[in-house]
């Protein structure tokens, strides 16, 4: 006899025990129609079998005979029947899901590091939930609150300037860990991020080593700890260079294209300009590519171009792009790594883990192909 065939059989001799309205032998779709969604108790039904029995194939916490797992294995396609795992898991007080807030999820670097996240956090069995809180602080609590509201296990985030501690403050409230990433805006939670000061002062050396003495620099968002980095590396590599810093060399370009298209536009408007530029991130980048162009400058023999990030479609520029590139993957990874540790072991004191850069030398700074990095 067929396991369909004994099930069946299995099925009729029971269907008196079951009540008028969970009984399924009317099939899938009218009991659907009736009740909705297929339940453990029309699983057991249908096997011969206690719910109980249904609940240890499940979630394995009992041996099981491998006839009646068969059993009630083929019960739940016939059935339908989905687990609900948001039931189970306030049982056990856990979600198995982490939260990610990230400031601009259509940032390449953001989008190469969530990939990662995901990736890492499935090894493990975890499920993750992405939300985008623009840079801002009442986007990034109305997104840590939908968030919490799902009763995540942890939080994975990139804290914008204007909410920092303060959003952070409120997330540990609820006792949910959380790791910071890019950025850091509190010493009591977890964070990674990666050696800014040291990428832009080796890049600044190398670009004043090709001969440039007016290099201008595009900034990042205020309030941000690697805006604060990147600055103080730019300011020490021309130190090392034996160059005079000159505040009017800077301008405020917001992590963003158009900002920075604007901020590299008065650059190159002031009496003395930059013979260089360093975008200290890849959509400043793109606005400065975009000024240039606009001013119809070619790099590098009009002026040199070099930036934080590197990215896919870097290779794709020409010249190629001189650059600092970040662990994206390694950034992702570790994060999950920390946040699991974290809730493995609660107590643990605080960890900034700060991953190396990589200066990846090309032609847009004028060096030419094959040159070394200056040490």
């Amino acid at each position: 006899m067929t396991v369909r065939r004994k099930l069946a059989s299995k099925a009729s001799d029971r269907v008196s025990a079951v009540p008028p309205d969970e009984r399924i032998g009317g099939g899938p779709d009218i009991r659907a129609a009736e009740r909705g969604p297929a339940t453990m108790r029309d699983v057991a039904a249908l096997a011969g079998v206690s719910i109980s029995t249904i609940s240890h194939v499940l979630n394995g916490t009992r041996a099981v005979p491998a006839t009646t797992r068969a059993r009630v294995t083929q019960a739940i396609e016939t059935t339908g029947y989905t687990p609900n795992s948001v039931a189970r898991s306030l049982k056990r007080a856990e979600t198995r899901t982490i939260g990610i807030a990230i400031g601009d999820i259509t940032n390449p670097h953001f989008t190469a590091v969530v990939d990662a996240i995901e990736a890492a956090a499935r090894a493990q069995g975890y499920t993750v939930i992405l939300v985008g809180i623009s840079e801002s602080a009442e986007r990034e609590i109305e997104g840590l609150d939908a968030l919490l509201g799902r009763r995540v296990d942890g939080l994975i985030l990139a804290p914008s300037a204007d909410g920092g501690s303060t959003v952070l403050d409120r997330v540990r409230r609820h006792n949910i860990p959380v790791v910071q990433i890019d950025r850091v805006a509190s010493a009591s939670c977890d964070a990674v991020v990666v050696a800014n000061a040291d990428g832009a002062r080796r890049l600044m050396r190398h670009v004043a080593a090709c001969g440039h003495r007016r290099i201008g620099m595009l900034t990042g968002l205020p309030g941000l700890s690697s805006t604060r980095e990147r600055i103080n590396g730019y300011r020490a590599g021309l130190r090392d260079a034996g160059i005079a810093y000159d505040a009017a060399l800077l301008a405020c370009g917001d992590y963003s294209a158009e900002p920075a298209r604007r901020a590299t536009t008065a650059l190159l408007a002031l009496p003395n300009p930059p013979t260089a530029i360093f975008a200290s991130n890849n959509l400043m980048t793109l606005g400065a590519m975009q000024a240039l162009a606009d001013h119809k400058l070619s790099v590098p023999d009009d002026i040199a171009l070099v930036a934080f990030d590197d990215f896919a479609w870097t290779d794709l520029f020409k010249p190629h792009l001189t650059t600092v590139a970040q662990p994206c993957r390694d950034i992702g990874v570790t994060a999950v790594r920390l946040l699991l540790e974290r809730l493995a072991e609660p107590g643990i004191k605080p960890r900034l883990v700060r991953l190396p850069v990589e200066l990846r030398l090309r032609e847009s700074c004028g060096c030419g192909v094959g040159a070394r990095e200056i040490a």
